[in-house]
Order: structure tokens, then C-alpha cells, then sequence
């Protein structure tokens, strides 16, 4: 049997091969990385530590630069909102001064503006604050990325690195803050930006209200315009009524023909033009040649009062309607066959004729006479016992009157025709008593038809129509009654308005009642009843003697009419708080 050859391992002098061999390429890692080193060095370049460090470093200042160009681009886009902010807010302004813009294109435009503004404020600040979350995002990773590239250049180079990632760390704190502070800085621009909004929208509202205002007062004008208009068609209707028949007999030419020629007629020359005399013509309107003649009137009854020497005044009489008047005026300036003028504007001309028919129209009479009588005089002996003792006393009573004469009977006096007659006719018809009273007293609609009658009793003296209406036999202290006798020819004592009273006292008693009395701070309206307390000899004693009628409130003063005021009525006036008016009571008309 042949013998089997077998080799024989060494298996301890394979492991050190395997030893050697490590060492060896250990060995040659080594030489490597010397050598490695070695190029760097002999080209220039820097250690491993500082290649890092570099390395962070750089990282860092990217951070930095990212950073500044986020809150760059931030803070350019926050003050490119502000500028559209300022814009809006301009455009708004402009919308402000444009206030004669009905009032909802006032409120629509004020609506979108400060919807505007709002949704502007509120990108600005969303778009701010995205920006700065980005920023502080992106540092973070930043962060992230330099300390994973700390980590991989191994421990030889983690100790040098330690130092230069805190420096960056400081970096990126810094850089946070900075763009905190952006962000902050943004945000309190965006909330600046947002009270600008907040203001541009109150005067948006400040607009729409002036806009309001001024469609309040367009209406108001526009309410007046149409009153003038009615008043022009009802002058026209009734100045057609004659022509009715004519037109009917004429073709439609005819009717062309002769609607043009009184159109033309009656707004030119017309007697119906003193309709239009209260408008602002250039000249002095008729109210206030009015409130002059009755001004003129009540000088000549305080002259005669002042040119004798008297004990007892006696009153009586009553005045022209001034209605009358004026309408004898209108037909006879519009019809003088030698000097025909129209009657809607005044000048000194036609003011001069108008005076000399209100005194033809009126006349004022004056007397004295003394008389011998037989006074009673009450006294007490000092025991409690009343003594009558007579005297015979001589007195000097001044006795005045006021006589008037009717549009009839200035007709007659002027020898008017029948047409001219016609025409007084028609002025004169009841349908244009309101017309009347806005020439006369400047009143339209029905508020101030208590003041309209007031008005139309100014001149007349004594008060005999009114305390005898009230039911007394002779005179007595007439203001109350006139007040309740202006009241009764409205219908408002009928209607529980006001009531019938002849004493102040009473008077008051029953407005206080129903909680419609103001103390004398309150700023009147027209109708109001004004009531006073005179400081004469016995003082103040917090009761009414005296009453009238509140015609207006103008520049800081309130205008009344009063009964019995010097026993006549009057137009007075006194300024606002005046200590002796004690209140007013404010019907609810």
C-alpha cells in the first residue's frame, strides 16, 4: 500500500502574515496621509482643522447673507405696503372733499376703501411674518448641515472644529435675532399701517355722513323748489280760468298761441308775481319790507303815546290784513295804464307806493280828555276795621284807535275795473292763503300755522277781538287770550294741543302736567309758547306774567309774537337764556 503524501500547515505562521500584512497596510495608510498632508501644505492650502474650520465658517456667512436678503426682501415688500397704504389713503381724502356725492356711492367708496386698507394691512403682515419664519428656518438648517460636516472630519478634527461651531452657533443666534427684530420692526409698521387704515376708514365714514348731510340739504332744497313750483302752476291755473272759454272756441293753434302769452305774461307781468316776491331777486325781499312797515307802523303808536302827557291809555282797533294789502298792491302796480310794473321784485320805487297803500289802507286816530271821577280808597284804621274813603280825582285819558279799510273799498277808492276787480278777486280766493303766508311770513307747509296766524293779528291794538272771544264783557290783560285765541283758529284747542287759558299761571300749570314744558336754557322751535317772569317792583317770584308766540330762533336770539305788549300785538325779540322768559312749553303739534 503506497504511502499518501500529506502537506503540513504551519497555522501560527499564517496568522502572522495576516499580522504583517495589516501592519503593513497600516504602514502604508500612514505614508499616505503624511504625504497627503505634506502636498497641502507644500501647495498651500491649509490644515484639515482649518479646512473645517474655513468650512464652518463660510457656512456661516451664507447663513448671514441668506438672512439679510430674507429681511431685505421682508422689509422692501412691508414699505411697498405702506406706500399702497398711503396711496389708499389719499384716494380717499380726494373721496372725502367730494361730499356732494349721494350718499350711498359716498358709503359704497367708503366701504371699498377700508376693505382695501384692511386686506392690505393683513398681507403685509402675513407676508412679513412667512418671511421671517422662513429666515429663522433656514438658519436652523444651516446649523444642522455645519455641525453634520463638523461631525464627518473625524475626531482629529472635532476638537478645532468645537470652537468654530460655537462661533457660527453665536452667528446664527445673531442672525435670529436680527431677523426677530425684523419681524418686529415689520410688524409694528404693519400695525401703524393698520391704524392708518383704521383712520382712512373714519374718514371714508366722516365722507359718507358729510355726503348724507349734503343729500339732507338737497332735499330739503329740492322740497322747496317743488313748493315754489306748485305755487307757480296754482298762480297759472288761476290766472287761466278766465281764458277757459277762449280756448275752447280756438283751435289748437290758438291754444299754442295763448298758453305762451300768459305764461310769458304772468311770470313777467302778471299780478300773480307777488307770489314770487319772498324770493332772492337781487333786491329786498317782501318779509322784510313787511316786518319795516310794521316797524314804521308801531313807531308812529309809541310817537302819539310819547307827544302827551296822560293817566289812563285806552286802545281799541285793528289793523289791515296784510294779504289786502299787498294784493291791491299787485293789481294796481301790474295794471297802471301809465306805468304798468311787476310786482316780483322791489326797489325803492315800489316800496314807496307799497307804504303809501298800507296807510291809505290804515289809519290811526288819536284823543285826550279829562275826566273828573270818584275813587274809593280802602284803608285800615289800625283795629282791624276797613274804612272806605272817597276822592274826587280829575284824570287824562289818552284814548287811541286803529281803523282799516278792506281791498273792496280801496278798489272803489282807486276806481278799479272790472277785470282789475277780477284780479284782486282771484289773489284774494282762500286756495292761496298758503301761498299768502309764505310771501308774508316765509312759512310753507302746515308746522307754523299758528305762528301764520299770529303773524297776520301784528298791528292790531286794545285786543278787544280776543278777550272778548274768550267771554269777558270789558278789557282785561289779554295776553293769554290771545295766545288761546291764535290756538283756537288752528283747531288746537279742539284737539287738546293747547289749551284755553286766560291766566300765565294756569297756563303753565297744564303743560307741566303733560311733560311738555323746558326752562328758559332750551333753544325754542317756532310755535313754542314762551312764558316770562318780569323783574319789575315786586321782583322775581318764579310765576308767568306775560305769554306770546315763538315766531323763529336766528343768531343767538328768539323772535315772538305778543299780545297785550304795550296793548297791542307785536314782534319782539330777546337773546337766548334771557333771565326774565321763565320757560316755554312745546306743544305737540
Amino acid at each position: 500500500m503506497s504511502k499518501i503524501k500529506t502537506r503540513e500547515t504551519v497555522k501560527d505562521i499564517k496568522v502572522l502574515d495576516k499580522a504583517a500584512v495589516a501592519g503593513e497596510r497600516m504602514k502604508d495608510a500612514f505614508i499616505r496621509t503624511k504625504d497627503t498632508v505634506q502636498n497641502l501644505s507644500d501647495d498651500g492650502q491649509v490644515s484639515p482643522t482649518e479646512y473645517a474650520e474655513d468650512k464652518i465658517q463660510y457656512a456661516a456667512q451664507d447663513v448671514a447673507e441668506d438672512t439679510g436678503r430674507a429681511v431685505s426682501s421682508g422689509t422692501k415688500k412691508a414699505v411697498n405696503k405702506g406706500k399702497e397704504a398711503y396711496r389708499q389713503h389719499r384716494e380717499i381724502k380726494k373721496a372725502t372733499k367730494a361730499a356732494d356725492k349721494p350718499p350711498s356711492a359716498a358709503r359704497q367708496t367708503a366701504s371699498q376703501a377700508s376693505r382695501s386698507a384692511r386686506g392690505q394691512t393683513n398681507r403685509t403682515v402675513r407676508s412679513t411674518q412667512q418671511a421671517g419664519k422662513q429666515t429663522v428656518k433656514t438658519a436652523r438648517q444651516t446649523e444642522r448641515t455645519v455641525k453634520q460636516t463638523a461631525r464627518s472630519t473625524g475626531k482629529a478634527t472635532a476638537k478645532g472644529a468645537k470652537g468654530t461651531i460655537k462661533t457660527a452657533q453665536k452667528s446664527i443666534k445673531t442672525a435670529q435675532k436680527t431677523a426677530k427684530t425684523t419681524i418686529k420692526t415689520t410688524q409694528q409698521a404693519a400695525k401703524a399701517a393698520q391704524k392708518t387704515a383704521q383712520a382712512t376708514a373714519k374718514a371714508a365714514k366722516a365722507a359718507a355722513q358729510a355726503a348724507r348731510a349734503a343729500a339732507k340739504a338737497a332735499v330739503v332744497t329740492a322740497k322747496a323748489v317743488v313748493k315754489a313750483t306748485i305755487a307757480a302752476v296754482k298762480a297759472i291755473i288761476a290766472a287761466t280760468k278766465a281764458l277757459v272759454a277762449a280756448i275752447a272756441a280756438g283751435g289748437w293753434v290758438a291754444v299754442v298761441v295763448i298758453v305762451v302769452i300768459c305764461l310769458i305774461a304772468l311770470i313777467v307781468g302778471s299780478c300773480f308775481g307777488i307770489f314770487f316776491s319772498s324770493e332772492d331777486t337781487g333786491g329786498q325781499p317782501m318779509t322784510e319790507v313787511v316786518r319795516e312797515i310794521n316797524t314804521d307802523y308801531d313807531g308812529q303808536l309809541e310817537s302819539i303815546k310819547a307827544s302827551v302827557s296822560y293817566d289812563v291809555l285806552e286802545m281799541s282797533g285793528s289793523r289791515a290784513v296784510w294779504k289786502e294789502v299787498l294784493a291791491v298792491y299787485a293789481v294796481k302796480t301790474t295794471t297802471d295804464p301809465d306805468d304798468p310794473q311787476e310786482v316780483a321784485s322791489m326797489d325803492d320805487g315800489k316800496k314807496a307806493l307799497l307804504k303809501e297803500i298800507f296807510w291809505a289802507m290804515n289809519i290811526i286816530g288819536s284823543r285826550t280828555e279829562s275826566k273828573t271821577e270818584t275813587v274809593i280808597t280802602e284803608t285800615d284804621d289800625g283795629h282791624g276795621n276797613i274804612v272806605e274813603t272817597e276822592t274826587t280825582v280829575t284824570q287824562t285819558y289818552l284814548y287811541i284807535t286803529v281803523s282799516h279799510k278792506t281791498a273792496d273799498e280801496m278798489a272803489e277808492q282807486y276806481g278799479f275795473s272790472a277785470d282789475q276787480r277780477k284780479q284782486l278777486a282771484e289773489l284774494l280766493a282762500d286756495e292761496n292763503n298758503s301761498l299768502w303766508t309764505a310771501v308774508l311770513y316765509g312759512i310753507t307747509g302746515s308746522d307754523g300755522q299758528i305762528v301764520a296766524v299770529a303773524l297776520s293779528q301784528v298791528g292790531n291794538v286794545g285786543g278787544q277781538p280776543y278777550w272778548s272771544w274768550y267771554g269777558f264783557n270789558s278789557r282785561v290783560e289779554w295776553c293769554a287770550c290771545f295766545v288761546s285765541w291764535c290756538a283756537n283758529e288752528c283747531g288746537y284747542i279742539e284737539a287738546g294741543i293747547i289749551p284755553k287759558y286766560a291766566g300765565c299761571v294756569n297756563g303753565v300749570a297744564w303743560f307741566k302736567e303733560r311733560g311738555s314744558w323746558q326752562d328758559n336754557s332750551y333753544e325754542p322751535r317756532p310755535g313754542d309758547i314762551i312764558f316770562f317772569d318780569w323783574d319789575d317792583e315786586n321782583g322775581q317770584d318764579g310765576l308767568s306774567d306775560h305769554t306770546g308766540i315763538v315766531e323763529k330762533v336766528e343768531n343767538g336770539r328768539v323772535y315772538t309774537i305778543e299780545g297785550n305788549s304795550g296793548d297791542s300785538v307785536r314782534q319782539r325779540d330777546y337773546p337766548l337764556g334771557y333771565y326774565e322768559v321763565l320757560g316755554f312749553a312745546t306743544p305737540a303739534y
